[in-house]
């Protein structure tokens, strides 16, 4: 007996709606009578009006707008109707998703690989043998110094060739990139092929180039005392110091400071700000294609380009590369062990995790935070075996993750070393931003860790511990739609660390990656929005100082994952607006062009506002903040284009006014504190030669011992544009001082 069909109830209609990417879909059928022909008609001539998606951008936008401009602490009146308006946006936007108006792009479906489980076995065991050296020669040499030496280099490097070599899988049937390469050079005509999108590609990038590089001398336009710390650390580079760790200041990892001083010996720029800041400038760059990649990976090649677009002129992003300091090394090393990673678990690709690995052990020699994307690592693969789209694979991402780890700890191994025998100096800068270093009876950064943990009280807030951890949480998930912390040499106090129109699609296209992950249980979606925070922890366990969280710079990385979310949620605009109705077989011209207006008017609007808040708010900003020292720097430098010896420049220290040793930096003798104190006046009077001293404006006192001790000497004033910025400038004559 034939069962009878079962017609669909209209639960199963709203759920195949919910799921437009499963494969059976649900029609309401057309009445009788209705040829094809008619059917057809109805399906594409009507005129497609995307009216919700419109309306959900404008209410997104209009909130996030409401609260960005909202007062600092905000009022109770605009975040309410700041958050009514998201939520008339996501409503409307699953409204559209319900009809088949909008869904956030789709990963290109891929076929993962069958590993072969082979290596070459004489290389991996003498990368092993090399590796081993190289531990006992990054050990303390005769000055009790962790320093690189062309031994232990020889050996470290080797090990990670070997390694690499004894591991990589060559693809079959295709040339290695080395062969490749020689192919090319050997042909007599090249022939490169530019398509409409290689153009667009081509113009966006050299829209953030110019992002990165416009105006640098001028922003950002005055150096800090932590500049003065790392020209310190490239000068001892200079001087053949070649340190694995750089202990001074607390500490900083080697990558910036050879980096820095190759740039100086390739570019002649010498030790200066300029060359500190060109090079964490070009290595903020670096992030950036492999944002793209990700982007694309997860999306496909619109989503690459928003991406990049949205990363590349972004103001956070753009200042904390400007600054000079090791802040871009984050997000330029995880964004490709990111890439990779997500690549290689896709794709079961062995040279993805190779490469996954070899960039996080690069990564740990960068900057301090990087030491989070470890667990990052172990999120995203923990993810992946626990859900449904590993089957099959378990086994073999396990092994391809041993080889990652493997990986990355031949590459980390000069500091891991360093860490093994120095662990207070290894962990303090970090500990400290936990534990403080105020704590009784804690000599070392360890003990201050432990006793943090048996201290319930915050000292700086009165708060427990854990109270702070959560408050600091909070602060750090809203930075990108609220506050992006009070820290005004790396960002604009009191403002979100996104524009308005980046904030808006993020937010909405967190909302959406959390809706689809309930659906399809899609294991990528769920790392995405995890890995944001555990890529903010470096700022949210600041809980000796919970006034320096949240910061751009500790929680740079989360930025890389944040511009791709964004970057989908615009492409799911984009297609909605065109036309996302399955049964359409054409778009009409006018919808692509709204499309496209639509699109381009949000990019227009974000670039614009990036380039206001970086170029004017931050650059007037900090040029306000910052003590002048290149006004002085040019005072020495006219001073010893005169003819007169710099060492009788000086600059007489004041409370709470420029360091010193800055100055001797912008003079262009980047190891001379040029600090004079007056009780040392005297010892002046022996020196032959022309002399200067720039004094504080406000500082009469010393202005008076200058004048008692050199009655002839000239005074005159240097007047700043930015109020507050003047002093003194009090020269004397050398055939004047014997008077």
């Amino acid at each position: 007996m034939t069962e009878p069909i079962k017609e669909p109830s209209v639960l199963d209609y709203v759920k195949s709606k919910l799921n437009p990417w499963q494969r059976e879909k649900i029609e309401i059928p057309q009445a009788d009578g209705v040829s094809e022909a008619e059917v057809g008609a109805q399906v594409i001539l009507p005129t497609y009006r995307p009216w919700r998606v419109i309306l959900a951008i404008g209410a997104a936008l209009f909130a996030q707008w409401t609260i960005e401009t909202a007062l600092k602490p905000i009022e109770t009146q605009p975040l309410m109707v700041g958050l009514g308006a998201y939520l008339l946006s996501f409503v409307l936007l699953v409204w559209g998703m319900v009809k088949g108006e909008f869904a956030l792009p789709e990963a290109e479906v891929t076929i993962p690989q069958n590993d072969p489980q082979t290596f070459r076995r004489l290389a991996f065991l003498a990368s092993v043998v090399l590796a081993g050296l190289a531990f006992t020669q990054f050990g303390k040499n005769a000055q009790n110094q962790h320093v690189f030496t062309s031994t232990n280099l020889t050996l470290w490097l080797g090990s990670i060739v070997l390694f690499v070599y004894s591991l990589w899988l060559e693809e079959p049937n295709r040339p290695s990139l080395w062969r490749r390469m020689l192919i090319f050079l050997k042909q007599e005509r090249w022939q490169i092929t530019l398509t409409r999108w290689s153009i667009l590609v081509l113009a966006a990038t050299v829209l953030v180039v110019f992002f990165r590089m416009y105006n640098l001398e001028g922003v950002i336009a005055e150096p800090f005392s932590d500049q003065a710390e790392k020209l310190l650390d490239v000068y001892d580079v200079t001087q053949g110091q070649y340190h694995v760790f750089f202990e001074r200041n607390t500490g900083r990892e080697f990558i910036q400071f050879y980096w820095t001083a190759f740039l100086a010996w390739l570019l002649g720029t010498g030790v200066s700000f300029f060359t500190l800041k060109l090079g964490t400038v070009l290595i903020g760059l670096f992030a950036l294609p492999y944002i793209y990649l990700l982007g694309k990976e997860v999306g496909g090649p619109r989503v690459a380009l928003f991406a990049l677009l949205l990363a590349g002129t972004a103001y956070w992003l753009n200042t904390i590369s400007r600054i000079g300091l090791r802040f871009p090394l984050y997000p330029a090393f995880a964004a490709p062990v990111l890439y990779h990673l997500v690549r290689g678990l896709r794709h079961q690709s062995r040279n993805d995790f190779l490469l996954a690995g070899l960039f996080l052990g690069l990564g740990l020699h960068g900057y301090s935070p990087f030491r989070f994307v470890p667990f990052v690592v172990m999120l995203g693969v923990g993810l992946y075996l626990i859900h449904a789209t590993s089957k099959g694979f378990r086994q073999q991402t396990v092994m391809m993750f041993v080889m990652l780890v493997l990986a990355s700890v031949l590459v980390f191994l000069p500091l891991g070393r360093y860490a093994i025998d120095r662990p207070d100096m290894f962990a303090y800068r970090a500990l400290t931003r936990i534990a403080g270093d105020t704590l009784p009876d804690a000599d070392t950064p360890l003990e201050r860790f432990w006793k943090s943990l048996t201290n319930p009280v915050n000292a700086e807030t009165d708060d427990p511990v854990y109270k702070v951890f959560f408050d600091n949480t909070l602060k750090a998930l809203v930075m990108f739609q609220y506050d992006n912390g009070g820290i005004w040499v790396h960002s604009v106090p009191g403002r979100p660390a996104l524009d308005f129109v980046s904030a808006a699609l993020y937010t909405l296209g967190c909302a959406f990656l959390l809706l689809r992950y309930v659906v399809r249980r899609n294991w990528l979606d769920l790392f995405f929005l995890l890995s944001i925070p555990l890529l903010m922890m470096p700022s949210i366990l600041s809980l000796a100082f919970p006034g320096e969280n949240p910061s751009l710079n500790r929680t740079g990385a989360a930025a890389v994952v944040v511009f791709v979310i964004a970057a989908q949620m615009l492409d799911g605009v984009y297609t909605a607006l065109k036309s996302r109705q399955a049964e359409q077989q054409t778009t009409s011209t006018r919808n692509q062009t709204l499309a496209f207006v639509v699109v381009l008017a949000l990019l227009f609007i974000s670039i614009l506002q990036n380039y206001t808040l970086e170029f004017d708010r931050f650059a007037t900003q900090f040029r306000a903040a910052a003590w002048n020292t290149s006004d002085m720097g040019r005072v020495i430098r006219a001073f010893v284009a005169a003819g007169n010896s710099v060492e009788n420049a000086w600059v007489v220290p004041y409370p709470y006014w420029v360091d010193t040793r800055l100055v001797g930096i912008q003079s262009g003798y980047p190891t001379r504190d040029a600090a004079l104190w007056p009780e040392e006046f005297e010892r002046t009077l022996d020196l032959p030669g022309n002399k200067l001293f720039i004094v504080k404006d406000e500082d009469l006192n010393s202005l008076g011992m200058l004048r008692a001790l050199y009655p002839n000497g000239a005074l005159g004033r240097f007047d700043s544009p930015i109020e507050g910025k003047d002093f003194w400038i009090y020269t004397v004559s050398d055939s004047l001082t014997g008077e």
